[in-house]
């Protein structure tokens, strides 16, 4: 356990400083502190596809996390960088439509996201449950990765007390 806790920690550190909650550290200053960012595309507009191979679908991702955006398809964390680019890349997406049956996916497996600016393709490393305002989840990374993530449990009545967590290493850049 003391691996473990020691590992957390050390993961977490930039240049001697431990992240911080996304909630109380703005990503918006680290990603502007790593060099400088293009503007955004704008809120609901279309991003490219995520190929999930074990649910057996492609599914459209659209630019942020807004009502109306998740009513289209998967939506990309605003202020988390785009697929491909060396930080943490977050999707999110509702568990009884475009994430129905994410359960499936397993640690290994491959996850292909398209975008105009190429294909990245990610293996899943790790999947976990956390609670639903646990903001550790959208940190920066120091390498290009995905994090997928949706409420959780899958069946269930109302708004959802956890989020099921995919985390993903990005393997080939095309």
């Amino acid at each position: 356990m003391g691996y473990s806790g020691y590992r957390v920690w050390s993961d977490n550190q930039v240049d001697g400083v431990a992240y911080l909650p996304a909630i109380n550290h703005p990503w918006s200053d680290y990603i502007k502190a790593l060099s400088p960012v293009a503007a955004p595309p704008a809120e609901g507009s279309y991003l490219g596809t995520i190929s999930i191979p074990s649910l057996g679908r492609t599914i459209k991702i659209y630019e942020g996390t807004t009502e109306a955006t998740l009513a289209k398809g998967v939506g990309h964390f605003r202020q988390s960088v785009m697929p491909g680019a060396a930080d943490n890349t977050v999707l999110a997406g509702h568990r009884d439509t475009v994430f129905t049956h994410l359960g499936k996916v397993k640690i290994g497996e491959e996850i292909t996201i398209t975008t105009k600016d190429g294909t990245f393709i990610y293996r899943v490393t790790r999947t976990r449950i956390v609670k639903a305002n646990d903001k550790t989840v959208i940190v920066p990374t120091k390498y290009a990765s995905l994090t997928i993530s949706t409420c959780y449990p899958f069946l269930y009545f109302g708004s959802a007390p956890d989020r099921f967590i995919i985390s993903a290493e990005l393997i080939v850049r095309i």
